[in-house]
């Protein structure tokens, strides 16, 4: 028996793949037997369609979310404003650190300053005890004291301190229990080094033995006093003036650039001072005074003039004494003469110049006159 097209080819599709339509609309299928289903064709052909449909919507997602990062892109304009908000973000910062950078050099000078303020403090008794020796010395003057009694006295007191700073500088336990006693009299760079005491008391006696008594007097009094307005005026006011050059711009002398000009100007009208003060009023307050180099009335005395006449006398010589005392006072105070304490060179260098003054003035008195 010949069977239909029709049911041959149901029959044939019975163990088949189900065939897939182009289209969207199936056509239905032809209804297969429930006794041998193609379960594992079928379940493999719906993992096919699902992965399919899963890639699709991933590529759609692409495309979409590249479509929408290329419209999310910032414009020109926006990245200009960008630019420039960066700018004024990194101003605002280096501003910042500028102030808080300058408000740490401010509180740094504060210190600073109170430190120096503090120095000042500090050199308060040690200056006391440096001007006072010029007081002692105009008592000695005034009262007719002896030099070879005050040459005695320094002598004796340096024998003292000579072998106790010898002491101090090689034993630690005798240094420390000497500035317990006496280390407010001392600065700091002197706690390594000889006392300035002994330079003193050297320079002193120097003059005292080498000069007339007159002009030994003068340079102890410039010690004294000049040393002490140059210190503390170039301490307090020296920030304001400028240094002093490494050259004198005359003699090429060598010049400490430590010092200011406001320690220069004191040191000069102190020496001018002092000077006019005693040759023209304390010098007659003597009784038993020795030969003066100079006079008010006399003018240069007569171990340096050379004939009887008055050289100088009067406002004319006490001006000239003063004008050259003041420049060499300033002068002798602002050398820088290496290791050379300066309490032995001032008054060697004052006194020696006072007296070279004279004999000029001398010699010039017996030449015009």
């Amino acid at each position: 028996m010949a069977i239909p097209a029709n049911d041959a080819f149901s029959l044939g599709l019975a163990h088949d793949q189900p065939r897939r339509s182009s289209s969207r609309s199936r056509t239905p299928s032809l209804p297969r037997r429930s006794s041998t289903p193609p379960t594992n064709i079928s379940m493999t052909g719906a993992k096919r369609v699902h992965k399919r449909r899963a890639s699709a919507m991933r590529d759609s997602q692409h495309s979409s979310a590249s479509m929408g990062s290329l419209s999310d892109a910032p414009t020109i304009d926006e990245l200009v404003e960008e630019v420039d908000a960066q700018i004024v973000c990194g101003e605002a910062k280096m501003q910042s650190h500028a102030r808080n950078g300058s408000a740490s050099n401010n509180s740094r000078n504060k210190k600073q300053l109170e430190k120096k303020d503090n120095k000042i403090d500090f050199e308060i008794p040690r200056k006391a005890l440096h001007s006072s020796i010029g007081f002692l010395t105009l008592y000695l003057w005034t009262s007719d004291g002896s030099r070879d009694h005050v040459v005695m006295a320094l002598s004796s007191a340096l024998a003292v301190l000579v072998p106790v700073d010898i002491l101090r500088l090689r034993y630690p336990s005798f240094e420390r229990a000497f500035e317990k006693c006496v280390g407010i009299f001392m600065r700091d760079s002197e706690k390594q080094k000889s006392n300035g005491v002994i330079w003193y008391m050297l320079g002193v006696n120097t003059v005292l033995v080498t000069l007339p008594l007159d002009i030994a007097v003068v340079s102890v009094l410039i010690l004294s006093w000049a040393d002490t307005a140059a210190s503390t005026f170039g301490r307090l006011y020296g920030q304001y003036t400028p240094r002093l050059p490494a050259r004198s711009p005359i003699l090429g002398l060598p010049l400490a650039p430590r010092k200011s000009l406001a320690g220069f100007i004191a040191a000069a009208i102190t020496g001018a001072a002092v000077a006019v003060g005693f040759w023209s009023h304390l010098a007659r307050l003597r009784e038993q005074r020795p030969e003066l180099s100079w006079t008010w009335e006399g003018g240069v005395g007569e171990a340096f003039a050379d004939s009887d006449s008055k050289t100088l006398s009067g406002w004319t010589g006490i001006a000239t004494i003063g004008i050259a005392t003041g420049l060499v006072t300033a002068v002798a105070e602002a050398l820088d003469l290496g290791s050379i304490d300066d309490n032995l060179s001032l008054p060697i260098i004052t006194g020696g110049c006072l007296w070279g003054l004279f004999k000029v003035l001398g010699w010039l008195g017996g030449v015009f006159c």
